[in-house]
Parts: structure tokens; sequence; C-alpha cells
């Protein structure tokens, strides 16, 4: 048997991005902005539809710190932050000079938990610091409370960045994610459901939000002749050569969509009699999850050597990528030393969560590879 590193999530290239590419090196338009990132922008408004607008940057992480500005956040704000994600959530609070407080998970989606959020939130204004926004995350692909968390906001007046870089192609109720929030964010790193080797976009409400986002991506260049800067501005626009690879991967969104969601049933069946693992899935219809990563759940049993530390080195042996969920942030070094609310439900998901190869490009012989690693772990 092939003995072939299998990773957790790979690009996925099928092929048709050279058009695109091409088309971007014969008009010599090699740099940020131009047809192809209009064309990807519009790509994307057709997908999310509900009348968005779409501003393409080089990263998700700029989408949550053009997202963060266009909020008007400044030095000394406070900003609500999911606990359980990727740093990259978190990290743009602290460009602004803003200081997160970080919430707990609910154990339905892993997502932001409406009750911490709340208390949290009524504890900040007890304290004088009203929260100038709150950072949703869809954690692996997986929506949050939607209607709850919308509820406490609207309640208190807080503006929503919806985190959907693990969530292109998710929705709830029929409706797509990146679309919930005041701002949306999407991730095209190599990694994700669709990628532009690197890219991001911002999703806003209104044509004049766009424009926005564009004006500071570039530089915050005055309508002048002449280089003119009135406000601070970034490098953060995505280039006509990535965008052409994002046209292509737009292509095959739903087929890679649904090649991610068939690795999750594959871990469903795997998983079934194995009563000390359980597969994350979302919690009922409303939620059509893209399944970004397939994770799962071990019951430690110490007397048979089981826990998820020692799956994670069998998969190891076997040249298998997995990997432990993401720490929280309220447990990171960088970031320790600011609020928290909640339990300790993200943290029990650290310590027992494992993330399992869940590439739309996985073939039938490594994911045999996958299952005898499974059942040889939990026979022995």
């Amino acid at each position: 048997m092939d003995d072939k590193r299998i990773f957790l999530s790979l690009a996925h290239e099928v092929g048709c991005e050279m058009k695109y590419i091409r088309e971007a090196l014969s008009s010599n338009w090699i740099t940020s902005g131009g047809p192809n990132v209009d064309a990807f922008e519009k790509d994307l408004e057709n997908h999310l539809r509900n009348e968005v607008h779409v501003c393409a940057l080089n990263s998700g992480t700029s989408a949550i710190h053009l997202a963060l500005i266009l909020l008007g956040v400044q030095v000394g704000d406070e900003i609500i932050c999911q606990s359980m994600t990727f740093s990259a959530s978190a990290n743009p609070i602290l460009y602004q000079g803003a200081t997160p407080i970080f919430i707990d998970s609910e154990i339905d989606t892993w997502n932001l938990c409406p009750i911490a959020l709340e208390e949290a939130i009524v504890d900040r204004i007890g304290k004088g610091k009203t929260p100038k926004a709150i950072i949703a995350v869809h954690l692996y692909g997986v929506p949050y409370k939607i209607e709850d968390i919308r509820t406490v906001a609207n309640k208190y007046s807080i503006p929503i960045i919806e985190d959907s870089a693990e969530a292109l192609g998710s929705s709830y109720k029929g409706r797509k994610c990146g679309t919930f929030g005041d701002f949306g964010i999407f991730s095209f790193n190599g990694n994700k459901i669709i990628t532009t080797s690197s890219g991001g976009a911002i999703v806003s409400q209104s044509k004049e939000l766009k424009d926005k986002a564009i004006f500071y991506a570039t530089q915050s260049r005055d309508n002048v002749p002449h280089y003119q800067h009135s406000e601070i501005g970034y490098n953060y626009r995505m280039s006509n050569i990535c965008a052409g690879i994002g046209r292509g991967q737009m292509e095959v969104l739903d087929d890679h969509v649904a090649l991610r969601r068939k690795m999750n049933a594959f871990y469903v069946d795997l998983f079934k009699d194995i009563v000390a693992v359980t597969v994350f899935t979302a919690p009922d219809d409303d939620y059509f999850a893209n399944y970004w990563l397939s994770t799962i759940v071990i019951k430690p049993n110490v007397e048979k050597g089981i826990d998820r530390e020692t799956m994670r080195l069998a998969f190891e042996a076997a040249n298998i990528e997995s990997r432990p969920l993401w720490k929280p942030m309220h447990l990171q070094p960088v970031f320790e030393k600011y609020p928290y609310y909640g339990g300790k439900v993200a943290e029990a998901l650290f310590d027992y969560g494992l993330c399992l190869p869940s590439g739309s490009n996985l073939t039938d012989m490594e994911r045999e590879r996958i299952a005898v690693v499974v059942k040889g772990f939990f026979v022995e």
C-alpha cells in the first residue's frame, strides 16, 4: 500500500484555473486588481445572493481588519471574539489597539455561546465599556446559532463580523454563510474549500462600504491626479493572477463541497460502532455544513491507552496528518491576559478533539489507509 503522506486539507486544482491565469498574463495585468478580480467578486456575489457586495483581498485576516476599521474600531475599544477559533480571528483586534473579550463555545455547533455572550456584554457595559463589535465564527464550516447570536447583538445594538473563513458553501435555512453579519469575511488560503493560493474577501451590505473597503485596501489613495493620502491605507487588494485561480475554483465550488461532505459521511460510517468517538456533525437540517474539516471527539480510556494524543500518534505513525482542534484563544500565551466569559466547553473540545484528513481530492486508497489505522487502533 502506498505510504505517501496524507494531509489534512490540500489545495485541489482541477485545470480550469489556467485559462484565467493565461488571460492575466497575456494582458500583462499581473498586479493587484484587474478584470479577474472584478469577475471573481461577481462570481462570489452570485453565489451568495442576498444582494451583498464583495471586495476581494489578499487574505481573510485583511478582511477582518478592514471590517474593524469600517466599524470605526479604535484604541481602547472592546471587541467580543469567539475563543474557539484560529488566531487570525483575533489578531486584527490588536492591530487596532482594541481589547479582545473571549467567549466560550456551546456544545451543539462548537461556536459562540449566546448565553455567555450576553453575560459578557452585560458585564462589560456594567464596567463602562459597550463592546464595539462581535466576531462570530462558523467553526469547521458548521454555522453558528445565527438567530440566537443576532437576537443578542440586536438587543445591545452591536454589529456582527461574520467570520466565514471556513464556511464558503455552508448555509443556514437555505441562506449562505457570509451574508448574516453586518460584515462577512472569507479566506481562500490553500487549505480552504476553494483557493486563490492566498486570498480573502470582505462582504458588505452596500456598494458604498465595498468602495470604502477597496479604498483602504489600495493604500487609501485620494481621488486626485497625484499620489495623495488623507487616511492610513493598506496593501490588501487581491492580485489579478490570484483572482484568476479563484475564478477557476468557483466553477467547481459545489463539487468540492459535495466531496468534503462525502468525507464527513465516510467518518460517520467508519466510527458508527466505536462508542469512544463522536463525529462532529451539524445539529439539524436547518444547518448545511461544508465540513471543511471533519473532526471527532474521543472519550479517553486510560486502561486501553485511548485518547486524542495516542490516536494522533497512531495516524502519524502511518504517515497520516491529523491535528488537535483549535487551541482556544484565551489559553494562548499572547491572549491569556484578556477577559474570558463562559465555562469549559472550548477547553474540553481542545483536550479531546481531533481534526482528520478532509480534502476534496482524497482517494479511495487513502480512505482505506485511514480506515486501517482506525480499526487497528480500537481493536488493539
